[in-house]
């Protein structure tokens, strides 16, 4: 599976620590490339590998999140990497991957979801609608078709250069209808095996930093804060000013937070 990941590095090769990032769902490395830039990271081996399917990439047969975080966790093996980091469904895989096992190190999960109820109600009912047979893709086809000019107009308003909005918008339209209608069901029958994965990521005994934005469309409910907060191996962060797109919106806290868990490596 690795040699068919799109890949996008940066930072020394010989590196003393590597980081592995994640994008979320409809997205691809391209989405880490602020993050990559910013001067605070340059010392550190980066590694933004998009989820296989999306981006029109190579898919797995399995597109299950356990096999997402099995092939991950490989890729992690292979490229040496110290700490994983990922945005939205990316952050659900790097759970995953510890709660597995396959992965030992720190994470830093930028917006993950932790229950079913704290996801956006359009993908719920979009994946309600896409489980019917003949009007299921029709959905996922109009979706994507309506995607980049939603996408574009919220990166406008949320102060995103115009033309940095349209690569990023234009990258989210670029996806298959039919895989994002079968990993957004499987991502539920996921989310429907595991009500909680506050303790799914706590049982996992990983060390993690939970960095969301201030104004974040993924909600997160006050009990599921309580029981983070109450772990020792588990940092919030809060970033001002910024929404589900942390990481294009405000790429220098991030990429501060990265560093931060890159310390936190054992020699």
């Amino acid at each position: 599976m690795s040699e068919n990941l799109e890949v996008r590095r940066a930072g020394p090769p010989d590196a003393a620590r590597r980081v592995l990032l994640l994008p979320g769902g409809m997205c691809t490395s391209e989405f880490y490339a602020d993050v990559l830039a910013r001067p605070a990271v340059a010392g550190l081996g980066m590694v933004a590998a998009t989820l296989p399917g999306f981006g029109r990439t190579p898919p797995p047969a399995d597109l299950s999140l356990e096999n997402y975080a099995r092939l991950m966790g490989a890729f992690a093996a292979d490229e040496r990497c110290d700490v994983v980091v990922g945005h939205s469904l990316g952050a659900n895989v790097a759970i995953e991957m510890a709660a597995l096992g396959v992965f030992t190190g720190p994470l830093v999960l930028l917006s993950p979801t932790f229950s079913r109820a704290d996801e956006a109600t359009f993908l719920g009912i979009l994946d309600t609608v896409g489980r019917a047979p003949v009007i299921g893709a029709w959905a996922w086809s109009a979706m994507l078709r309506t995607v980049p000019a939603m996408m574009k107009k919220d990166m406008l308003k949320a102060g995103i250069p115009a033309e940095r909005a349209q690569t990023l918008a234009a990258d989210m339209g670029n996806n298959d209808p039919a895989f994002c209608r079968g990993i957004v069901r499987r991502y539920y029958d996921y989310l429907a095996r595991h009500p909680s994965l506050v303790a799914r990521l706590r049982d996992s005994g990983a060390q993690a930093w939970i960095v969301r934005g201030d104004h974040d469309e993924i909600d997160l409910k006050d009990e599921e804060r309580r029981e983070l907060e109450a772990s020792p191996r588990i940092t919030m962060v809060d970033v001002p000013n910024a929404g589900h797109l942390l990481l294009v919106e405000q790429p220098a806290p991030v990429a501060e937070v990265i560093v931060e868990a890159t310390e936190a490596v054992s020699p």
